[in-house]
């Protein structure tokens, strides 16, 4: 009995120590900055599924959807929520196209705070999110991960976000995590996986 503590003890040690983050030295981040834009400048689309974790502080369970995403350069960007409803966002030539459960609406987003929500978005999907005039970026690894962490400048992104953090596999040079940490405390966790860069998307995967 008490072996197997000790080797819980040991595993629990241990996994704290293998998440524990560390700042990145400025050397490291010169390099990842680096080679994150250089991968962000050869993508023209990126499909990938996702699991959304919606974490609110009043609620006694997580919110968990999943769907698929598209994304085509330089800008069209599809959300295809299929779990556990089915319920679609575009974005597309200054305007968001809405399709809840087969009610169907459109946004003219030809605003400023649009510009800068749908740069947000897209650069979360990319990876290409490092511009110091919009956010203070500091940055991270742990044994999986290199990580950004971004704290919005702008009173507009304020408002709605405190801090965005994005997870990069140390093996890959485009995101597979985004937290959108808000200022009440609640965050959205989006994970993506079975990502495809620049395989074909129709253009007709970006109406609904």
């Amino acid at each position: 009995m008490k072996t197997k503590l000790l080797l819980l003890i040991i595993l629990i040690c241990s996994f704290k120590i293998s998440t524990q983050e560390i700042k990145m030295s400025a050397q490291e981040i010169a390099k990842f900055k680096e080679t994150v834009e250089s991968q962000s400048k050869t993508i023209k689309t990126i499909k990938t599924d996702f699991v959304q974790i919606k974490h609110m502080d009043f609620l006694t369970k997580d919110i968990e959807s999943s769907g698929k995403l598209n994304f085509k350069a330089p800008n069209m960007l599809s959300w295809q929520y299929t779990k556990p409803y089915q319920y679609s966002i575009i974005f597309k030539n200054n305007k968001v196209y809405i399709n809840d459960q087969g009610k169907k609406s459109t946004v003219d987003a030809k605003s400023k705070i649009f510009e800068k929500i749908n740069k947000l978005i897209v650069g979360s999907v990319s990876g290409n999110m490092f511009d110091d005039k919009e956010f203070t970026i500091s940055y991270f690894k742990n044994k999986q991960h290199y990580i950004a962490k971004l704290i919005p400048k702008t009173a507009a992104i304020k408002k709605m976000i405190k801090q965005i953090d994005l997870y990069f596999p140390l093996k890959e040079n485009t995101v597979s995590e985004v937290k959108l940490i808000e200022s009440s405390g609640d965050y959205t966790k989006i994970t993506f996986k079975n990502k495809l860069l620049n395989a074909k998307i129709d253009d007709a995967v970006f109406t609904n």
